[in-house]
């Protein structure tokens, strides 16, 4: 008896996963409209094996249609066979709010099913002109729908709800602390308008090698390390980005790596609230966030907004840093607390999290990062502070590992 059902095709490996995750990505990074990449118009994109499901926001002027052929051909020889597009144009433009037809038109190429497009059709509302863009018809991606990194077991981002509270400096110590304790460490410093990680760990000068249009990470410290700011020409260049211009080269600095395998991958993020922040909680498979708070009201107030974020897009909190909680003069050997006390333990118990560690407020920690052998690396009198939270945040991690499957959101 022959059997005329169609084979189920192979699951992917995590190595062939990985791979065809990163074509796409390319794809997507090079392939321009007008003169921006496709990728900052991407609001929401999954994978399902041969199958590629993307959400856009084009401008007035694009053409989806070209657009939808282009992309075909494109993503054809890296196995996808099939793409469903949910376009949303600006109001004001020819079709705004309607979706691509449900079949190609007859002068597109039929050669691979690749060019077909399946998207949801338009509702009333859409066809309705306003003022404003029409709603996004897909739901913004969450953190249980995104897919473990086939290469890294845990991504930690350490926030801070305002500037200047020692946060990239908390960063780079826990980092190097976590890889004092026997574990593979990498770097990402997503702080794209004020990036220090190469300054910190002392390789402002080495630019990150391309092989095989990935980016090779920095070596600092047997660390692998990427950042922005290796990529600019001097520390005096600005980035002056918009930000979907922003968020597009943090996506890209993560997805178009050539990440080693890695026990942890810290992320340093801007500090607020901001669109920076949301794509990467919405969009990066985070296992936890640690913030980092001084003691002072003002600081605590933003602090509990960073924790509620985390919250609402369902990323767990490690626990709270209390940085500057205490100095000693170093002449008399005094000591105060300049920003108050009792900070960090009052977000503790207010969000039920654990308090990781308190960090004095002292010059020589400084003095460390700007010398780019930061105080773990010198090991000083300050390094077994990082030590300890590095050994809290371990003891409870492991909860609150990713899944790993074959879905993955840009």
């Amino acid at each position: 008896m022959f059997n005329f059902m169609k084979k189920k095709p192979k699951a992917e490996t995590p190595q062939q996963r990985a791979e065809r995750d990163s074509a796409v990505d390319k794809v997507l990074l090079g392939y321009e409209v007008g003169t921006v990449s496709i990728a900052t118009m991407v609001t929401g994109l999954e994978r399902d094996g041969q199958v590629l499901t993307l959400d856009l926001r084009l401008p007035k002027d694009s053409n989806p249609e070209q657009i939808q052929q282009e992309l075909g051909q494109l993503l054809h020889p890296h196995g996808i066979r099939t793409i469903h597009m949910n376009v949303r144009l600006p109001a004001d433009a020819k079709g705004a709010g309607a979706s691509l037809p449900k079949a190609p038109p007859k002068s597109m190429p039929k050669t691979t099913d690749a060019m077909a497009t399946h998207a949801k059709p338009a509702t009333q509302a859409d066809q309705e002109p306003t003022s404003s863009e029409p709603p996004i018809t897909k739901a913004a991606p969450t953190q249980a729908s995104l897919a473990a990194h086939p290469r890294i077991r845990h991504i930690i981002v350490v926030a801070s709800g305002k500037g200047g509270v020692g946060k990239s400096t908390t960063t780079v110590n826990i980092a190097l602390a976590l890889q004092k304790l026997g574990n593979r460490v990498g770097v990402l410093d997503a702080d794209i308008y004020g990036p220090s990680m190469p300054t910190m760990l002392g390789v402002a000068d080495i630019k990150p090698e391309l092989e095989n249009e990935q980016f090779v990470p920095v070596e600092a410290h047997s660390m692998a390390m990427l950042s922005i700011g290796s990529l600019l020409d001097s520390d005096n260049t600005p980035v002056a980005w918009r930000g979907p211009k922003a968020t597009g080269a943090l996506m890209q600095l993560y997805n178009q790596t050539n990440w080693p395998q890695l026990d942890y991958l810290v992320i340093d993020m801007p500090p607020g609230t901001g669109d920076i922040q949301l794509t990467l909680a919405q969009r990066i498979p985070v296992t936890g966030a640690v913030i980092v708070t001084t003691p002072q009201h003002v600081a605590l107030m933003d602090a509990q907004k960073g924790v509620e974020m985390f919250h609402k897009t369902n990323i767990p909190v490690l626990g709270v840093v209390e940085n500057m909680a205490l100095h000693t003069c170093s002449n008399c050997n005094h000591t105060e607390a300049i920003f108050g006390s009792g900070g960090g333990e009052f977000i503790a118990e207010q969000y039920q999290v654990p308090l990781l560690g308190q960090l004095p407020l002292a010059s020589g920690i400084r003095a460390q990062v700007d010398k780019g052998v930061p105080s773990v690396l010198a090991d000083d009198e300050f390094a077994s502070y990082y030590l300890s939270i590095a050994k809290n945040i371990e003891a409870n991690i492991a909860k609150f590992a990713k899944p790993v499957d074959d879905k993955r959101i840009f």
